[in-house]
């Protein structure tokens, strides 16, 4: 397996860091391949998949197959696939960033996530890559432009993950230029969200306000309302009363 790697790819692979994805590189380039089984029983990890999601967040392409244990049961295995498409931005992990650029980025923003529009308090709000990991990896970080990423709460950061892991760009074409057009990367200007024609609104109420949200619960569950439906049809008759309709 090490004698058929190129150089360039030899380097890439030297250059991955963290512990477990350390391991299951250097297992893959001494057996060709590596188990859910080895993960567990020779390095102790309860939870194989983190330990290969490690590796793929560093852009080294993984492929999953199928084996047999001894007892008849399958397991998971993977090798290293195509190491020409090492993913240019990733390797080395995430690039930690300094609480002055965090700071840069509240003078910028303000403390309110950029995506709930809820005002929190710093330490509650995360860095967020406008074009997802994913897809970039940190190819933006080193010009440190306050216009490639967000802040963005806890929350609204699983949510975003969650939907970019399962975008067909973020799967596979990862292709920037598309995010640079979704919801979760310019949440006010946005033509799709994970390329689907999507619209989103989240609405955050804070303080003086819950006791508008409450009204508002209180008057929708007399209607039969969920919130969401009771709020888009205030929008409708707005919008008709405005002469908009």
């Amino acid at each position: 397996m090490a004698n058929q790697i190129s150089k360039t790819a030899r380097k890439a692979l030297e250059a991955v860091t963290g512990k477990r994805a350390r391991i299951v590189v250097d297992h893959i380039l001494q057996s060709g391949s590596i188990t859910t089984d080895d993960l567990k029983r020779k390095y102790g990890y309860d939870h194989p998949p983190r330990a290969i999601k490690d590796v793929s967040d560093q852009g080294i392409p993984l492929i999953k197959t199928f084996v047999r244990k001894q007892d008849g049961k399958r397991m998971a295995e993977y090798r290293f696939g195509d190491l020409n498409q090492i993913a240019a931005g990733h390797i080395g992990g995430r690039i930690q960033f300094p609480k002055a650029y965090k700071q840069a980025l509240l003078a910028e923003y303000g403390n309110c996530c950029g995506l709930c529009n809820a005002r929190l308090e710093p330490r509650y709000l995360q860095i967020d890559h406008r074009i997802p990991y994913i897809v970039a990896g940190d190819d933006a970080a080193a010009s440190r432009k306050t216009k490639d990423y967000l802040l963005v709460c806890g929350s609204c950061n699983r949510v975003k993950s969650w939907s970019c892991e399962h975008c067909p760009n973020g799967a596979t074409a990862k292709q920037p230029a598309i995010c640079t057009k979704c919801y979760w990367a310019n949440p006010l200007s946005y033509t799709h969200i994970a390329t689907q024609d999507i619209r989103r609104l989240d609405l955050t109420w804070i303080g003086n306000e819950i006791s508008d949200y409450e009204a508002a619960k209180t008057k929708a569950k007399t209607k039969g309302q969920a919130m969401p439906d009771f709020v888009k049809n205030a929008v409708r008759r707005a919008m008709v009363e405005d002469g908009s309709e």
